[in-house]
C-alpha cells in the first residue's frame, strides 16, 4: 500500500471514529412539538392581558362615555376631552404631578445612591443599620401617611412643640409647605427601595477596578466619581423610570395627607381622577384623567429611555 492511501484511510477511520455531536433540539412548533418558553410565557401573558390591557381598554372605552356608575354608560363622544382642556384644576393638577414627580427625582436619587452604595460595603454593624434604614418599605403608602399626619398634626404632633422651627404648626395650610411635606413622606417610604437597586448595582462592580484606582492614588471621593457613578448608569435610568411613574400615579399620600388642599393646591392628577369618578360619579372624566396619566407615565418614561441611550445599554463590565 502506497503512503498516500495509507494516510486517506487513516483519515477515513478517524472520521469514522469521531463521536456524533449531541441531537439538537426542535426548533420548530407544530406537529406535537412546541417550545418550551412560550408555555411558560403563557401564565404571564394571560394575567398581563387581563389585569393590564383590558382594563385599559375599558378605560379608554368608558372615556367616551357618560356614566355615573349606576345607570348605563352613554356614549358622548369627545365631551369628557373637551371638558378637561378648558378645566383650570385638571391643567393645575397636570403641573403640581409634574413637580411632586420631579422633586421626588431631585430628592430622592441622591440620597438612595448613597445610602445604596455604604449598604454595598463592609461597615461595621451594616447589616443592622441596612435593615432599620429598610424598615420604611416594609409599610404600605397608607400607613405611612396615617402615621406622618399624626406626627405632623398642628395641635398634638412635633410642631406644636417646635414652634420656633414650624410656626403655627400648621404645615398643610399654604401650598409650599404642603409640597414639601408630600415631597419629605414620599421620600422616607421610598428611598429603601431605590437604595436596594443601588446596593445591588454597587455589589455588581468588579473591584479590580478598584484596586487599580488605589494603585494609581485615587482617593475614596474620586472613586466614588469616576468609577462608582459610571457604573452605575444603568441602575439610575431604571431607578428614575420607577420615581416618574410612581409620582405620576401618587394617591393614597395625597389623600390622607392633605386630601388636594388647602383649596386645590396640593390636588394632583390621580387625586382629582378620584375626586371626578367617586365623589362627582362622573366615571367618563374620571377615566379620561387616568388615560391622560397613562399616557403621561408612557411618554416621559420613553423619552428617558431614548434619551439616556438606555435602549442601547451595554454591560458596564465589558472587556473586563
Amino acid at each position: 500500500m502506497s503512503a498516500s492511501s495509507f494516510v486517506s484511510a487513516s483519515g477515513r477511520r478517524r472520521r469514522r471514529a469521531a463521536p456524533a455531536p449531541p441531537p439538537r433540539a426542535a426548533s420548530r412548533t407544530g406537529a406535537g412539538v412546541t417550545r418550551p418558553g412560550l408555555v411558560w410565557a403563557v401564565p404571564a401573558t394571560v394575567f398581563f392581558l387581563l389585569f393590564a390591557i383590558v382594563p385599559l381598554v375599558l378605560v379608554a372605552v368608558l372615556s367616551f362615555t357618560s356614566w355615573n356608575g349606576v345607570d348605563a354608560p352613554t356614549f358622548n363622544g369627545l365631551a369628557n376631552w373637551s371638558k378637561l382642556l378648558h378645566d383650570p384644576v385638571m391643567t393645575q393638577s397636570m403641573w403640581l404631578t409634574l413637580l411632586l414627580t420631579a422633586a421626588g427625582v431631585v430628592v430622592q436619587t441622591p440620597v438612595s445612591i448613597l445610602l445604596g452604595v455604604w449598604a454595598a460595603g463592609h461597615q461595621r454593624n451594616r447589616a443592622v443599620l441596612s435593615a432599620v434604614f429598610f424598615v420604611p418599605l416594609l409599610l404600605s403608602a397608607t400607613a405611612v401617611s396615617v402615621v406622618w399626619r399624626a406626627i405632623l398634626d398642628p395641635n398634638f404632633g412635633v410642631p406644636s412643640e417646635l414652634e420656633w422651627l414650624f410656626g403655627d404648626g400648621n404645615l398643610m395650610g399654604s401650598q409650599g409647605s404642603a409640597v414639601a411635606v408630600l415631597t419629605f413622606v414620599g421620600m422616607w417610604q421610598w428611598t429603601p427601595m431605590h437604595a436596594l437597586l443601588y446596593q445591588g448595582g454597587a455589589r455588581a462592580i468588579p473591584q479590580v477596578l478598584y484596586q487599580a484606582a488605589s494603585i494609581d492614588g485615587a482617593g475614596k471621593v474620586r472613586q466614588f466619581l469616576h468609577i462608582t457613578l459610571p457604573q452605575l448608569r444603568n441602575t439610575a435610568i431604571t431607578s428614575m423610570i420607577l420615581m416618574v411613574v410612581g409620582g405620576l400615579t401618587t394617591f393614597d399620600t395625597v389623600l390622607i395627607l392633605t386630601q388636594g388642599g388647602p383649596g386645590t393646591d396640593t390636588t394632583n392628577s390621580a387625586y382629582y381622577m378620584y375626586r371626578q369618578a367617586f365623589k362627582s360619579f362622573d366615571f367618563g372624566a374620571g377615566s379620561a384623567i387616568a388615560l391622560v396619566l397613562v399616557m403621561a407615565a408612557t411618554l416621559i418614561s420613553l423619552a428617558v429611555v431614548r434619551l439616556s441611550g438606555y435602549d442601547r445599554m451595554r454591560s458596564t463590565t465589558e472587556g473586563l
